[in-house]
């Protein structure tokens, strides 16, 4: 399948990229179909070629979701932009907040039970018992 992503060229601390026409499984350093223009996110320009990303588009590439919303921005595909780095968790069956609670509630139910069980067998040993333990003289 192919895909519309952007390769990183530029030096250290200074990003630019080139949007490319590559396979999604390819190395992102690897041989790409087409380039499609470049992006420079600290100056936020970028130059695309309109017609050959309509083209890739309609062939069947999918953009990535950081140029899809680059794509967005520059006025060449329509639509809503699509949140990148916020990303919901899986949501297990029938939990969340209320069973985090109730596991805490548990968890401290069982601390404050094993307390009361150290007190009462502390108390239920005789004294005596207590003293003899005391180290013999040397």
């Amino acid at each position: 399948m192919l895909a519309i992503k952007l390769q990183r060229i530029g030096k250290k601390h200074q990003p630019s990229y080139r949007l490319i026409v590559q396979e999604k499984k390819e190395k992102l350093g690897g041989r790409y179909a087409e380039d499609l223009g470049w992006y420079n996110p600290i100056l936020d320009k970028h130059e695309f070629k309109k017609e050959r990303v309509e083209y890739w588009l309609k062939v069947g590439a999918q953009p990535t979701p950081t140029v899809h919303n680059l794509l967005v921005t520059a006025g060449i595909i329509q639509g809503q932009k699509i949140p990148v780095h916020k990303k919901p968790r899986p949501a297990e069956e029938g939990k969340g907040k209320e069973a985090e609670g109730k596991k805490v509630e548990a968890v401290a139910e069982s601390s404050e039970a094993k307390k009361e069980e150290a007190k009462a067998e502390a108390l239920a040993t005789p004294a005596e018992e207590v003293k003899t333990e005391a180290q013999p003289p040397v």
